[in-house]
C-alpha cells in the first residue's frame, strides 16, 4: 500500500497500475486499495501543492496516475455496490470560461473518494439546481476567475435556496474570491486553493 501511495505521489503511472493489480491479486478489497493506497497519495500531493512544494504540472501527473489505477478498481466497486458517500456538483459560474482551478479541485476531490459531477464552464443557476436534484448532491462548488462573474455565485446560491435546497452546502473559490465575499453572499465555505477546497468540503459534509 505504501508503495502505491508513493507511486501516485510521484505520478508514476506504470507503477500505480502494476501495484493496484498486484494488490487485487493478493486479495485486497478494492475499497481498501482506494482508502489506504490511492487516497493518501493524492492527499500528500494536495498538501505539497498547498505549501508550494509542487505546482500544477506535478498535480496533473499525480492525478493521471490515480485515474489510471482507479480505472481498474471502479468496475469492481460498482459491482460490489460501493459508491462514494458524498457527491459534489462542480462548475464555473455563468459568464466565466475558466476551468483550470475547478479541474484541480475536481481531481483532488476524486482522490479523497468523493464523487464529482463536473458541469464545466459558464454554468447557469438553473443548471446547478437541476444537477443537485438529479444527483442528490451534498455540496455545490462554484468557481469564478473574473470579478465580473463573481455575482453569479450569489445568484446561484439564491436559486438553490429558492428551490428548497437549504441543506446543500455551497463552497466557493477562485482568484478574486475572498472569505468575506463568501460570507456576504451566504456561501457555507471558501477555499483559497484546490487542496484547501478538499479540506473544506470534508468539513462541510461532516458538520
Amino acid at each position: 500500500m505504501q508503495q502505491l501511495t508513493e507511486a501516485v505521489e510521484m505520478g508514476n503511472l506504470t507503477d500505480a497500475k502494476r501495484l493496484t493489480d498486484e494488490l487485487l491479486k493478493a486479495g485486497k478489497a478494492p475499497l481498501e486499495i482506494v482508502e489506504q493506497g490511492l487516497s493518501p497519495g493524492m492527499a500528500n500531493v494536495g498538501e505539497k501543492f498547498k505549501s508550494n512544494q509542487i505546482f500544477v504540472p506535478e498535480m496533473l501527473i499525480a492525478a493521471r496516475a490515480m485515474k489510471e489505477a482507479m480505472s481498474h478498481l471502479e468496475p469492481l466497486l460498482v459491482r460490489a455496490g460501493i459508491t462514494p458517500k458524498y457527491t459534489v456538483i462542480l462548475g464555473t459560474v455563468q459568464g466565466d470560461l475558466h476551468d483550470i482551478g475547478k479541474n484541480l479541485v475536481g481531481m483532488l476531490l476524486k482522490g479523497a473518494n468523493i464523487r464529482v459531477v463536473d458541469l464545466g464552464i459558464n454554468v447557469t443557476p438553473d443548471q446547478f439546481v437541476a444537477a443537485v436534484k438529479e444527483h442528490n448532491a451534498s455540496i455545490v462548488g462554484l468557481s469564478a476567475l473574473l470579478t465580473t462573474t463573481m455575482l453569479a455565485m450569489k445568484t446561484t446560491i439564491k436559486a438553490l435556496r429558492a428551490a428548497g435546497y437549504d441543506s446543500v452546502k455551497v463552497l466557493i473559490g477562485g482568484a478574486p474570491v475572498t472569505a468575506q465575499f463568501a460570507e456576504e453572499i451566504g456561501a457555507d465555505g471558501y477555499a483559497p486553493d484546490a487542496a484547501s477546497a478538499v479540506d473544506m468540503a470534508k468539513k462541510l459534509v461532516t458538520a
